[in-house]
C-alpha cells in the first residue's frame, strides 16, 4: 500500500511538472539598434516603427514574454513616427510597446540562454551598429547553434552578416533569407547606406528571395525567419510564434 502511495506521488509529481513546463511562458528578446543618424549627411534614422510594433503585437497576442536589449543600453530611437495611424503602430506607442523598448538593458548584462527567441527589427539603423558587433555575432551564433529562434526584419539581417558557425561557416550560408533589397534601397537610401545588404548576404552564401518591391516576403528556413521590409514584419512575427507553439506542442 505504501508502495502504491509513493508511486502515485511519483506520477502526480512528474506530471505537475511537465503541465508547468508547457503552461511557462515563452520568452523572445528583441535587441535594437542604438543610431540615429546615417551616411555623410547625417540621415535622421532609428529602429522603424511598424518593424518593431508589428512583431510587438504578434508576440504579446501569444501572451510570450517581450524583454529589449540594445547594443550599449541607452535608450533606443523610433523612426517612422508619421506611421502612428496604422492601429498596431498607436497601440505599441500607447501601450505597453514604447515603455518597455526604452527598458532596454545593455546586452552584455543579458543571459540570452534562457529565451527561446531573439528578434531584430530593421530600420536604417542597423545599418550603423550591427554590421560588425562582435557580442552580437556571438549571441546570433549561440542562439542559432543551441537551436532557439534566430528571427530579423528588413535592414535588421544586417547582423546576420559575418556571423560564423563553430565549424567555421558564416550563418547565412545555404540558408533561405530575405531582407531590404538591392532595388528598394535604390528608392530609399542609397546614398546613406554604407553597403548594399543584399549583396553582402548573397556573398557570404545566402540563398537570397526576393519579391516586389514593398510588398510582404518573410521566410523561415528552420530556425531563421527573415522579412524583406516593413510590409513582411508582421508575417515574421508570425512565424516566430508558430514556431514557438510548435516546440511548446
Amino acid at each position: 500500500m505504501q508502495i502504491c502511495n509513493v508511486n502515485q506521488t511519483v506520477i502526480h509529481y512528474s506530471l505537475t511538472i511537465i503541465l508547468n513546463l508547457k503552461t511557462m511562458k515563452k520568452k523572445i528578446l528583441i535587441i535594437v539598434s542604438n543610431a540615429n543618424v546615417i551616411g555623410p549627411h547625417n540621415r535622421r534614422t532609428g529602429n522603424f516603427l511598424p518593424e518593431v510594433a508589428h512583431p510587438y503585437y504578434e508576440f504579446e497576442k501569444a501572451n510570450l514574454q517581450i524583454d529589449f536589449a540594445s547594443l550599449t543600453g541607452d535608450t533606443p530611437y523610433l523612426d517612422a513616427l508619421n506611421l502612428v495611424d496604422d492601429p498596431a503602430n498607436l497601440k505599441f506607442l500607447t501601450g505597453n510597446g514604447w515603455a518597455d523598448m526604452q527598458k532596454a538593458v545593455k546586452l552584455d548584462s543579458v543571459d540570452v540562454s534562457a529565451y527561446d527567441a531573439i528578434f531584430i527589427p530593421g530600420g536604417l539603423a542597423p545599418m550603423v551598429d550591427m554590421p560588425e558587433a562582435p557580442l552580437l555575432k556571438q549571441v546570433i551564433k549561440e542562439t542559432y547553434e543551441r537551436g532557439a529562434i534566430v528571427s530579423a526584419v528588413c535592414h535588421g539581417p544586417v547582423s546576420l552578416l559575418n556571423v560564423k558557425l563553430s565549424d567555421g561557416s558564416y550563418l547565412v550560408s545555404g540558408k533561405n533569407i530575405a531582407s531590404f533589397t538591392t532595388e528598394e534601397e535604390d528608392n530609399y537610401a542609397r546614398p546613406d547606406v554604407p553597403f548594399d545588404l543584399q549583396t553582402a548576404l548573397a556573398a557570404q552564401g545566402a540563398i537570397y528571395h526576393v519579391a516586389a518591391p514593398w510588398s510582404d516576403n518573410s521566410i523561415q528556413d528552420g530556425n531563421l525567419v527573415t522579412g524583406q521590409n516593413p510590409a513582411s514584419a508582421k508575417g515574421v512575427g508570425e512565424k516566430v510564434v508558430a514556431l514557438l507553439e510548435a516546440a511548446k506542442a
